[in-house]
Formats: structure tokens, sequence, C-alpha cells
């Protein structure tokens, strides 16, 4: 990254620039009138705007590390740096606040007069304020929305409650110039409340950020968006958090234990794209399980192997109903075995089932009879050249394109093609299997002894335009 581009200002950075101005201005402003008129409202407003001056100061260095990128100490970035930043300025003004009563309340019992000045540009001082306060709640607020910042937010909450703060002040110098001495004092503290009510609103939304508290409303817009996918997904797990404006949600969903790998990836896209569609901007995280069940499947699977002539274990299934387990399952045996011989297997097969899993109940057992190996090739002969160059021809006719691969077996029950085809990446898997179907029948007929035509399909390689 070139320096140009780590020095320069974002439009976010900028907003909070610019509050570190007004903040400054604001603070010269109501010192320089508070001393001179010695009101204690006008102190208090810039001891509040001190502090909304060092929290502007804290935004502008929160939002700056906020947008860093994440790195291998920091992998989810560095959002919650606004929420820290958020919370230092919380406690800054109930520490001000705090002072701002003490002093307040000393003035309303003490039984020494202060003297206040009310001349026409003390108010003259008061407008400015309000204008800069309003000027500056809307740009920040809208800074807030547009950026999703939590500093930007707590600074609009700020200029707010100096507007709310200085119109206060106004009413106390107005009721001290028509008489009411402890006016003053009695808006200073005024000012002091409200700003620890901000100041309370602040703290207990940006704790909630950094505890990872769940926005409100949003797991259940994340659970309906799930359960909106077809086909229906079980949720074993969702939790749902936000840190400088970006929702993270991370899910663990449920899948059948003997599902295909492809099929899960695909689930888990299906499930993140509605969640994108209903959390805009989300930083979603879906985790595939299988549904519980797998590791007996393992285990049951695992044991059918081990006995003696047992080839292949497929279509293993567990059923639980009122607290009894069944298990079913497909076996293969070599072909040429005897039904006996079969039989005493299936035994080997059941007691290995019982030992390995002894909480099942009953064991039932398909025999399938193994299919037997291809042999070599047909030889290399006048023949079988003519079958190759035929079926190339077929596909070829049929497609536009030689086949990808080709290979002629014969087996005991007759000869078996293996062709490998290139169809347009565009069509439907539907278009595709029609046409696969096609080249078969068309090899068949080409010779009655093929008595088998395996056609894979495979996407033709997209053009690259120049």
């Amino acid at each position: 990254m070139s320096v140009e581009a780590e020095s320069s200002v974002t439009p976010q950075q900028r907003t909070a620039l610019s509050s570190v101005a007004a903040a400054g201005f604001l603070v010269v402003l109501k010192l320089g009138a508070g001393l001179v008129s010695g009101s204690l409202g006008l102190l208090a407003e810039a001891a509040h705007s001190a502090t909304d001056f060092g929290s502007a100061v804290l935004t502008f260095f929160a939002i700056r590390v906020s947008d860093r990128p994440a790195d291998s100490s920091h992998t989810y970035g560095h959002r919650k740096a606004e929420h820290l930043a958020a919370l230092a300025e919380g406690g800054f003004l109930i520490v001000v606040s705090g002072v701002i009563i003490f002093e307040s309340i000393s003035r309303i019992t003490s039984s020494e007069p202060h003297s206040v000045e009310t001349g026409w540009w003390v108010f003259a001082v008061i407008a400015v304020v309000l204008v800069v306060d309003s000027i500056r709640t809307v740009i920040s607020w809208r800074g807030a929305r547009a950026f999703s910042s939590a500093a930007l937010g707590a600074n609009a909450l700020h200029f707010a409650s100096d507007f709310a703060g200085t119109l206060a002040v106004l009413v106390g110098l107005l009721m001290v110039s028509a008489g009411v001495a402890d006016a003053d004092s009695i808006a200073a503290l005024i000012v002091a409340v409200l700003v620890i009510g901000a100041a309370v609103t602040l703290i207990r939304s940006n704790v909630g950020s950094l505890m990872d508290q769940a926005p409100v409303g949003l797991v259940k817009i994340a659970q309906e968006a799930i359960e909106s996918v077809e086909p229906p997904v079980e949720i074993r797990r969702l939790r749902v958090r936000e840190a400088g404006g970006t929702t993270f949600v991370d899910g663990v969903l449920e899948v059948e234990a003997d599902a295909p790998v492809q099929q899960g990836h695909e689930l888990a896209d299906r499930v993140e794209a509605a969640l994108n569609e209903r959390i805009a901007g989300s930083d979603v995280t879906i985790h595939i399980e299988p549904r519980e069940g797998a590791e007996l499947r393992e285990r049951v699977s695992g044991a059918a192997l081990s006995a003696p002539d047992v080839r292949e274990v497929h279509n293993v299934r567990i059923v639980s109903i009122d607290g009894r387990t069944d298990l079913s399952l497909h076996v293969k045996l070599p072909a040429g075995q005897s039904l006996a011989k079969a039989h005493a297997s299936i035994d080997d097969v059941e007691q290995a089932i019982r030992l390995a899993a002894p909480e099942v109940d009953a064991v039932h057992v398909h025999i399938e009879p193994l299919e037997p190996s291809l042999t070599a090739p047909i030889a290399a002969s006048e023949e079988s050249a003519e079958m190759h160059r035929e079926v190339a021809r077929i596909v070829l006719e049929l497609t536009g394109r030689e086949p990808l691969e080709l290979r002629v077996h014969r087996e005991p029950r007759g000869i078996v093609a293996l062709v490998t085809v290139v169809l347009d990446g565009s069509q439907t898997l539907a278009q595709a299997h029609a046409a696969a179907t096609t080249i078969e029948a068309a090899i068949r007929d080409y010779d009655g002894e093929i008595v088998d035509v395996v056609v894979h399909t495979e996407p033709a390689a997209p053009v690259k335009s120049s």
C-alpha cells in the first residue's frame, strides 16, 4: 500500500475531523463567555464541550484504527475500536457531570451570592452555540447512518445533548436577568443530569456490542432466512453479533451423515445467500455437521468390513423408535460364493457389529453379489480398431466433438464401452442427460455385442474473450 493511500482521509474520518474542529470552537467560546459572565451554566457547558472535544478526538482515531484491514493478530478486523472509544466517551461524560453537579449544589446551598452577567453578548454567544450544535448534530447523525459508525453516533448524541443543555442554560440566564439568582446553577444541574442520562445510554449500548450481545430482532431474522432455504435444513446452532456496523452470523447446520460433500457445500452457499439478502453487508460463516448417528454408522461400517469375504458396505440406516435401535445395511460378497457360505459370512458380520455397537438391538443385512471385475481391454485388432473408429464417429456426429476418452472392455456378459464426451457447458442437466442417452442408444445400435454404454459428460471450456 502506498503512502498516499495510507494517509488519505476517508469521508468517515473527514466527518470525525469536522466534529473535532466544532467541539474545539465551542469549548473556547463557552469557556470565555462563562469566565467573563460568571455563569456556572456556561462553564458547565464548556466542560461538556471539552469532553466532546476529547471524545471527538477519540472518535477520529478510533475510526482510523477500525478502518484498518484484518491482520494476523486481529483476524476479525479492528471495528470494535469504535465501541471502545464510545465507552471511554461515556465514562468522561459521567465524571465531568459529577463535578458540575457538585458545584451546582454548592452554589445553590451557599449563603454567599454569585453574580452572573446577562448582557446581550452572552445571549449572542448562546445563539452561535445553538447553531453550531444543531448543524453538527445533523452532520454527525447522517454520517453515523451512512457509515454504520457507533463512534459517529456517539458524536451526534453529544452534540444533541449540547444543544439541549445550552437551551437549559439560556432559560437559566433569562431567569437570572429576571431576578432569580439560583436559576443559572439550576440550569447547570439540569445540563449535568441530561449528560449523565446520555452517557448511561451510550455505555449500555456499546457494552452490549463489546460483550457480543445479539442485536434486537436479528437472531429471528437470521433464523427465518435459513428456514426459507429449500430443501429445509436443521439448525443446530445460530449466533449473531455486531461490531462497528457489521453483523456477523455464525451457524451450524445438520445434514444426513451420508450426504455428499458437494451437496453440503451447495447447501451452505444457499444459506449464505439467503442471509446476505435479509441482512445486508453481513459476514456469514456456515458450518455443516452430520446428523446424530454418524459416529455409530462409522463403527457399524468398519465392523462389517472386518468380516471375512465382505467387499463393500453401503445403505447403512439406523432407526430409533421407542428406545429401540434397528440397523439395516447392504453387504456385497463374491458372486460365486455359495448361499451357505454367504450366510456364514453374514453371521460374522452381525457378530462383529454387535461387538462394535452393543446399543443396536436388531441387525438386518441385505446380501448382494459383487459384480465381476472388468477384464483387460479388448486386444488390438482390425475389428477393435473399427469399433473405436465407429464409436468415435457416432460421438462426433452427435456432439460435434471427438470423444475426450474412449475405452472398450469385454466382460462375461458382453462388451462395455466407456465414453467421455464434451458438451456445451450452458446446457441444463436435463439436456445433457438427454444427449448422453441418445449417444448410448446410437452406440448400442451400432453393434449388438455392446451390452452397456457408460457416457460421462464434461462441460466445454468457456471461450476466453480477447
